[in-house]
């Protein structure tokens, strides 16, 4: 079965919901990957973007997004590339820093590795 990548639109309107007819579409891909008919992957690329969207177009709060991707990227018929550091990153992404700065800290903790950055509070954190 082929491999489909999932993009912002697709998670987002899913949690959202703003365009029925979409959220609905998303709805059926998600129970259809369930269901063993679509082989979905995320990358940590587009949950970045997602988490990016929520907050500044949609002005929803930092623990809802997190519980919600946290949740959205552990189900088992997803396929997630880096699961183990994006699950990690909430951690950092609740205290204030920004997905990306939050995924390189994770990063930093579980491959036990450095951030090469001129940001103090960042180079602090890792």
């Amino acid at each position: 079965m082929r491999e489909e990548l999932l993009d912002t639109n697709i998670i987002t309107r899913f949690f959202i919901g703003d365009v029925k007819a979409q959220h609905n579409k998303a709805e059926e891909i998600f129970r259809e990957a369930k269901l063993g008919r679509r082989n979905l992957r995320l990358e940590s690329l587009v949950v970045a973007e997602v988490c990016f969207v929520l907050e500044s177009f949609y002005k929803r709060e930092r623990q809802e997004i997190a519980q919600f991707l946290s949740v959205f990227s552990s189900q088992g018929w997803l396929r997630v590339r880096d699961k183990n550091i994006i699950q990690a990153s909430w951690q950092w992404y609740l205290k204030g820093f920004h997905f990306v700065d939050s995924y390189l800290i994770a990063w930093s903790k579980v491959n036990k590795g450095k951030i090469l950055t001129f940001d103090k509070k960042l180079s602090k954190m890792a």
